[in-house]
């Protein structure tokens, strides 16, 4: 029996009273388990393999998959039944966690981002806006892939103020970029939230609110990125264009 820390960020029903979930784990990074008659009314496992369900998962280990025998949930984020603009966010946040994260890959910051993430969805003193960029960013820093924005790709110095060049994927100081002006400039608003966002723990993460003008930078550029390193669309995506 193996005993873990998780979240249920994909579910799929299986033949006629089972669930196929797929959990992003404390202790053993992404893993496929199956909760057999978790889709009869009187299962203890009914509510355990939503998806959000966060909590502790008993496991047995079989040869070839895991089989969830018990769970004691300790938060099912229910507030997403009524809430429909946040359930769509959620749901999108847990397709890039499941894009990002491998089984047996220590998924510990990512677990956490998520979790932080979905209470984050569920204050009311946060743009729904923010909370994406932010995990955006911060899925793409855990995964090691984003560009440095803490030194000027040129000379190596600390960045105060800045332009980001695409096509290289890396930020270039006003100093040495000259009079060449073809790059995206960034605000220093704009430059701090980004590395703030990229050197800062995942607890201390939704604590801050930025100008419309920083919000726009941070989804272009963030956007860019995004696109550079995630081969392909989700499919909440769409949705919440449309919200």
């Amino acid at each position: 029996m193996s005993t873990v820390l998780g979240m249920v960020i994909a579910t799929q029903p299986i033949g006629e009273y089972d669930r196929r979930i797929v959990l992003l784990t404390k202790e053993k990074g992404k893993l496929t388990a199956f909760a057999k008659g978790a889709r009869r009314q009187n299962s203890s496992l009914l509510a355990a393999s939503n998806a959000f369900a966060f909590g502790t998962f008993y496991l047995y280990e079989g040869r070839n998959s895991y089989t969830v025998r018990q769970a004691e949930i300790q938060n099912y984020f229910s507030e997403f039944r009524t809430d429909l603009e946040g359930a769509w966010y959620g749901m999108y946040f847990l397709e890039i966690a499941d894009y990002f994260t491998r089984e047996n890959n220590d998924e510990r910051e990512m677990l956490k981002l998520l979790y932080q993430t979905m209470r984050a969805l569920l204050s009311p003193h946060l743009d729904n806006k923010l909370v994406r960029y932010i995990f955006e960013w911060k899925a793409m820093v855990i995964n090691g892939e984003y560009p440095d924005v803490f030194q000027c790709s040129v000379c190596q110095k600390a960045a105060k103020s800045a332009f980001f060049d695409s096509s290289r994927f890396v930020i270039i100081c006003d100093e040495c970029l000259g009079g060449h002006r073809q790059y995206q400039e960034l605000s220093q608003s704009t430059l701090y939230t980004l590395q703030y966002i990229a050197g800062t723990p995942v607890e201390r993460l939704y604590t801050f609110q930025v100008t419309e003008q920083v919000l726009l930078q941070m989804k272009k550029i963030i956007e860019f990125c995004k696109n550079k390193v995630i081969d392909r669309e989700f499919k909440t995506e769409e949705f919440l264009k449309n919200l």
